[in-house]
C-alpha cells in the first residue's frame, strides 16, 4: 500500500530566502512543478523508473557507464568516453564546489519523500548537480552523434527531473541544473573540442 501524499507544509521548510516577496513567482512554480508530479507518485511504473535514475544519476554513474560502453566500440569513441570523465570530473567540481556554495538553499525535504529512499546529499539544493551533470552529458554524447540526441536529452531529462520526483531538489532546481549544465558543456566543447 502507498502511503498517503505528503502535505505541503512538510515538503516545503520554510526558509528566509522562500519568506521574501521577490521569490513567490519561484515558489508558485516549484508548487505547481510538485503537484504535477504528485499524480504520477504511487503509479509502480513512475515511482521505479525515477527511483532508479536519480539513484543512477548518483556519481554520474548512468552517464560513465554510457560513455565507456560506447568507448568500447572504436578507437575514436574511446578517445571521446575519456575526454567525457575528465570533463564530467571537471563539471561536477564547478557545480558542487563551486556553484552550489553560492546558494544555500533549504532543499524541500531533509531526505527525500519517505516513499522513496534517496542518498542524502551533502550540497545545498541549487542548482540540481543531477540534472547539470545529465544535460551536460547529453550535450557531450550528442557531439557527432545527432541520431542519437533525442535518446540522451530524454535520458537527461529523466534523470533531471527523478530530482524533484523523489523532493530531493525544487522544480527550479532542475531547471536551473539543466541550464548549466548545456551552458558548460559549450564551453567545454569549445576549450576541449571532440577528437
Amino acid at each position: 500500500m502507498t502511503p498517503p501524499a505528503v502535505a505541503r507544509a512538510d515538503r516545503r521548510p520554510e526558509d528566509t530566502a522562500d519568506r521574501r516577496p521577490e521569490n513567490t513567482a519561484l515558489r508558485r512554480f516549484d508548487d505547481a512543478f510538485d503537484d504535477c508530479l504528485e499524480r504520477l507518485r504511487g503509479h509502480p511504473l513512475a515511482d521505479h523508473a525515477f527511483r532508479a535514475a536519480s539513484a543512477l544519476g548518483d556519481f554520474s554513474v548512468i552517464w560513465h557507464l554510457v560513455s565507456t560502453g560506447f568507448g568500447l566500440t572504436s578507437a575514436r569513441r574511446t578517445d571521446r568516453a575519456l575526454r567525457m570523465a575528465i570533463l564530467l570530473g571537471a563539471e561536477s567540481l564547478i557545480v558542487n564546489q563551486g556553484v552550489k556554495r553560492l546558494f544555500r538553499r533549504t532543499r524541500p525535504t531533509e531526505s527525500g519523500d519517505e516513499r522513496y529512499p534517496v542518498r542524502r546529499p551533502s550540497t545545498s539544493s541549487f542548482p540540481s548537480g543531477h540534472a547539470s551533470a545529465a544535460f551536460f552529458s547529453a550535450s557531450l554524447l550528442s557531439e557527432g552523434e545527432r541520431a542519437l540526441a533525442p535518446v540522451w536529452l530524454s535520458l537527461a531529462a529523466v534523470v533531471a527531473t527523478s530530482r524533484a520526483y523523489v523532493r530531493i531538489h525544487h522544480g527550479s532546481d532542475v531547471v536551473a541544473g539543466a541550464a548549466l549544465g548545456l551552458v558548460l558543456a559549450a564551453v567545454a566543447k569549445r576549450v576541449w573540442p571532440a577528437p
